[in-house]
């Protein structure tokens, strides 16, 4: 069903919009949080990796059977069953006592809030334009970049007063809310002929995950676009704090600089991307033309380490900023396939995403640690650690310039 009428599917992307905006604040909050959960738990550098890398584990464990369910089912009843373990993930994690509650919470809010963007995106491919879908698909991340500038300095500021148990309360009451949204204004979900038969039902990701133009993408989206939200959610409050000196106040106003800047990021590539497209740019030029200017700031920020001072904010900034990019080969790969496979594709790229999250965020915890117990200093250990990460990112970059493929849609 192709949704013509302008006022009802601003309906449709505000619902969405409305849940995806908490959806991103809580996973972007272990951030800001991070200086008050390492004091109150005594956390070290790998015990706050994993327990925010915990949200993105079971984030990516959910992604295929998702990919299923919401070709079966319908974007509606999909996020509306997950967002309701997300509420009882986020009363888990105000109640937590300990490291073990804390993390099993963070769990929780993965699987729950693991439909926030693919159901949305699955139900664009169905409902709207692909011009719409891909300035649909940029004003998400738009909003999700909203919901991480209020996991910054608003959360800072609430934290004194209110203190971080009660802000997760208030999450979950949220979370309830953008529910009865969604079940309000968005559209009942019809199976196409292709999706009602048995072969669409027993499921096709074989189809998906062999397919050249999928894995040429796939190190990109593990290493590059892992890198990217693993910083943002989580390390580059530390980096600021343990290699530029920033104080936990001071850290908190950078990250909420880096999370505005992403937001605008998404706001003009929501603008541009159609214009692009009539014009025949395609999305992996763009990804060839932007990806070295990410690998370029990320060098710098290594390189530069605490020399950087005051200014490591700006540089994070420009890293994300560059690699904001990364962003578009997601619903690239949704258009790539057939919408009866759309689901199942984007799926199973967010898996593949996800799954370098957990991996860069933990693997930085656990690199810091390691580094430090061979006697680097702190400073040493994350330059050591983010280096690790460059040359990843540079690695995955060089695959995606020697694997050239079509898309899905172009191969007869």
């Amino acid at each position: 069903m192709l949704v013509t009428n302008r006022r009802q599917a601003i309906w449709i992307f505000l619902a969405f919009a409305f849940a995806y905006f908490f959806s991103a604040l809580i996973r972007a909050a272990t951030a800001t949080l991070s200086p008050t959960l390492t004091q109150e738990f005594q956390l070290g550098a790998r015990d706050l990796g994993l327990l925010a890398g915990g949200y993105f584990l079971g984030f990516a464990a959910m992604q295929l059977p998702l990919g299923r369910w919401l070709d079966r089912h319908g974007p509606r009843t999909v996020i509306l069953g997950f967002t309701a373990v997300a509420v009882g993930g986020c009363a888990m994690f105000a109640l937590s006592t300990g490291f073990a509650a804390l993390l099993l919470a963070r769990v929780l809010c993965g699987v729950g809030l693991a439909a926030g963007l693919m159901a949305p995106m699955t139900g664009y491919r169905r409902w709207f334009t692909p011009a719409t879908q891909m300035r649909a698909n940029s004003w998400m991340l738009m909003t999700g970049s909203m919901g991480m500038v209020a996991s910054t300095l608003p959360v800072q500021w609430l934290l004194p007063v209110y203190g971080w148990r009660p802000l997760f309360w208030g999450l979950a009451v949220l979370l309830l809310l953008a529910m009865v949204v969604i079940a309000w204004k968005t559209p009942d979900w019809q199976l196409s002929p292709v999706q009602s038969s048995p072969a669409s039902r027993s499921g096709r990701y074989g189809d998906v995950l062999r397919h050249p133009y999928f894995r040429r993408l796939t190190p990109l989206g593990f290493f590059n676009y892992g890198s990217l939200l693993a910083v943002q959610t989580l390390w580059a409050v530390p980096w600021m704090m343990q290699v530029g000196g920033y104080t936990a106040r001071q850290a908190a106003t950078g990250l909420f600089g880096i999370n505005l800047c992403m937001l605008t990021a998404f706001w003009l590539w929501g603008l541009l991307l159609p214009r692009l497209t009539r014009r025949g740019v395609e999305v992996e030029r763009l990804i060839a033309w932007g990806v070295p200017a990410s690998l370029s700031m990320l060098a710098l920020l290594v390189v530069a380490g605490p020399s950087m001072g005051v200014h490591a904010a700006w540089l994070l900034a420009l890293f994300c900023l560059c690699s904001s990019v990364l962003s578009l080969a997601q619903p690239a790969v949704g258009l790539a396939f057939a919408p009866e496979l759309a689901g199942r594709a984007l799926s199973a790229y967010n898996l593949v995403i996800f799954g370098g999250v957990f991996v860069v965020q933990w693997g930085i915890g656990l690199l810091v640690d390691a580094l430090r117990a061979l006697d680097w200093t702190g400073v040493q250990a994350y330059r050591g650690a983010f280096g690790v990460m460059l040359g990843c990112n540079l690695l995955s970059y060089v695959w995606f310039l020697w694997r050239k493929a079509p898309r899905a849609t172009e191969i007869p």
